[in-house]
């Protein structure tokens, strides 16, 4: 039987679920309402989309506005800012010679040669004369190290060439010749365009790298002058300042250089290095960061926060931040020498004895690198190979005592006997040339290859000096003097000749002129020397102080002040400045020990006295100094006993020692 439906009744679906649920839908339906939200939320929220594409989008870029930016920021010395200008300009206007040209200019002032090529290749095929980006071609090619093609490029150079051409042809032949040779053809450019700073820039640095002080002098003045918005021009400045006054001198000019570009890498690995050696570490450490922003992975930074890093004991961590200089740096003796530190530090002399043999090698005549040396071979067992590192320091006679100590230490049984008795007796005798390791006739030949390079040259003189041959080693000084008379080193070899001759008088002479040229240590302490053995204790005191204004961290420096303080009686000036370097240089060193105890046994504070002058008599127990300065300091602790028997001890290992003598009667 089947169900029938009534009249009027709508057929029945034929899908009854579909159905149902249509139904259910209708009675779960949003409010009006509720919808109605949902779209103007929907709609909000696309706008603010929009919106902020549109505040937070970067506008499109006005090539021609952008190349006008970065024309003004090239002439107020802003690479880096240019630099993006011209980028932003060339990505703008692809198609535009003037943006590629700009782009490739101021990448060659940020050293990238593989943009600035690509650049100048988007600038000719855009149209711009070949001729126009012949220097800039040559110049990109020569810093990436690709000679034959720079030189093609000079090759298509036209006869009449501007300053930039010139400039370009000089360095690629210079690469092919000598610094002789770019000197000469830099010197032939300012001639012709004396007004183009950075042709003075550029002949002033290739003086500076000679050593000729005065030349260099001149053209980074002249180029200051004529660019004094170029942080090349400042930066050169800066480092010539240096070199002839000191490190305070030079921070100004650095810091003028880093206010027109601020991240100018150069300028910056400049300045941490002269924070750093001023002793301003935190400053340093802030301007090595800023040049790993301006050029990511700068071996250069990497090096100077190692040595801040080392400076503050931390090896460990000097060593990993050196490794990231990838050797980039290892020809450098002064990196040399801080990874053979490093490596002595941490418990690892044979290590060291690798990197300080390199650097023995490198530098054959550098008595602080052969005693480094030859602690390290000291240290591995080695110490026939430490005895033979030390042989050309220990037959002058003025060899320090430290290296006479590593001497007896490193000799076989019965064969010391000598160095401890040179060391006993404390006396060091008058400095001498140190002998060159090459013959005289490679020298020679050598020299006549670069008359106006001092390096050769003094390589000629110590080995005539060493000979015995007196009035040749003199007149090739003279001869040096004549050919190079802006160079320092030509008049400290000068002087040096005339001291070891004992014309000692008349080496003030050279050495005032080259302190003139080149403030350094070795120059200032011949300087002071001389003034002392002339009898101008007050030219030499001005001296000395006029350099630890610039170069407060000289430790070489700050000893001879603090000596002088002693004899002088200034014993709590001297306490200063003698504590100030034992907390640099730690609780070992000899000489400072026995300074410090003279220095608190004259101020009256026998118990701080006696205490110094027992380490340093533990320490060096066959030292007549240091004997003495224990009984000094014994003496001012009232322990007379055992004062006399240190005086007696004292002048049993050196015999008729006025001062020594003096100290014993005394008492």
């Amino acid at each position: 039987m089947s169900d029938a439906a009534g009249p009027g009744a709508p057929a029945a679906s034929p899908y009854p679920m579909l159905r149902r649920k249509r139904r259910l839908w209708r009675r779960g339906r949003l409010p009006l309402r509720v919808r109605l939200i949902g779209v103007l939320a929907a709609i909000a929220l696309a706008v603010g989309a929009l919106l902020v594409q549109l505040f937070t989008a970067k506008p499109p870029v006005d090539p021609v506005l952008a190349l006008r930016k970065a024309s003004v920021a090239l002439e107020a010395g802003n690479y880096h800012a240019a630099h993006d200008q011209a980028l932003q300009a060339a990505a703008a206007a692809p198609r535009s010679g003037p943006a590629q040209m700009m782009l490739a200019r101021t990448s060659l002032l940020l050293g990238q040669g593989v943009t600035a090529e690509a650049a100048l290749d988007r600038a000719l095929a855009d149209g711009v004369p070949e001729v126009e980006t012949l220097a800039a071609r040559a110049e990109a090619r020569w810093s990436l190290g690709n000679l034959a093609g720079a030189q093609e490029a000079v090759d298509r150079m036209p006869a009449q060439q501007d300053a930039a051409m010139m400039r370009a042809a000089a360095q690629v032949r210079a690469a092919r010749a000598d610094g002789a040779t770019l000197r000469r053809m830099l010197q032939a450019v300012v001639a012709r365009f004396p007004n183009d700073g950075r042709s003075w820039t550029d002949l002033g640095r290739s003086r500076f790298g000679a050593g000729d002080m005065l030349g260099a002098s001149e053209a980074a003045t002249r180029a200051a002058a004529l660019a004094p918005a170029d942080p090349a021009a400042l930066t050169l400045q800066a480092e010539v300042v240096r070199a002839r006054y000191g490190l305070a001198a030079s921070l100004p000019w650095f810091e003028a250089a880093l206010r027109r570009d601020a991240y100018y890498h150069p300028a910056l690995i400049r300045y941490a290095a002269t924070l750093g050696d001023s002793g301003r570490s935190s400053d340093a450490l802030a301007a090595t960061r800023r040049a790993l922003v301006s050029e990511p992975g700068s071996p250069e930074a990497f090096y100077l926060q190692a040595v801040i890093a080392a400076r503050a004991g931390r090896f460990a961590l000097a060593e990993g931040v050196l490794e990231q200089t990838r050797g980039a740096l290892s020809y450098r003796p002064a990196v040399v020498l801080l990874n053979g530190l490093l490596a002595y530090a941490q418990g690892r002399p044979q290590r060291a004895v690798r990197v300080w043999g390199r650097l023995v090698a490198m530098q054959p005549m550098n008595v602080a690198a052969r005693r480094l040396l030859a602690a390290a071979q000291i240290a591995t067992g080695d110490r026939p190979a430490a005895l033979a590192t030390l042989r050309p320091i220990l037959s002058r006679a003025d060899a320090d005592g430290y290296a006479l100590r590593l001497a007896a230490f490193a000799a076989p049984a019965g064969e010391g006997a000598g160095l401890i008795d040179r060391i006993a007796q404390a006396h060091v005798g008058e400095a001498a040339i140190f002998r060159p390791d090459r013959p005289l006739g490679d020298l020679a030949i050598a020299a006549e290859t670069s008359p106006t390079d001092p390096t050769y040259a003094l390589g000629v003189i110590r080995a005539l000096a060493s000979q015995g041959d007196r009035a040749g080693a003199l007149a090739k000084a003279q001869a040096l003097v004549r050919a190079t008379p802006g160079a320092p080193a030509a008049l400290l070899a000068y002087g040096d000749v005339l001291a070891t001759i004992g014309r000692q008088a008349e080496a003030l002479g050279p050495y005032a002129r080259a302190a003139d040229l080149t403030f350094d240590e070795p120059t200032m302490l011949r300087l002071v020397d001389g003034y002392g053995r002339a009898g101008r204790a007050r030219d030499a005191a001005v001296a000395l102080g006029l350099y630890l204004s610039q170069n407060p961290q000289s430790v070489p420096a700050r000893r001879l002040l603090g000596r002088w303080q002693l004899v002088a009686g200034e014993w709590d000036a001297a306490i200063e400045t003698l504590e100030g370097l034992r907390m640099q240089l730690g609780p070992d060193d000899v000489a400072l020990l026995h300074d410090l105890a003279l220095a608190y046994a004259g101020a009256g504070d026998g118990l701080v006295a006696r205490r110094y002058g027992a380490v340093a008599y533990g320490l060096a127990p066959m030292n007549a100094a240091a004997a003495d300065a224990y009984g000094v300091a014994l003496a001012a602790a009232g322990e007379t006993e055992g004062a006399r028997q240190l005086f007696d001890k004292a002048l049993a290992l050196a015999p008729g020692n006025p001062v020594i003598a003096g100290h014993r009667a005394a008492l």
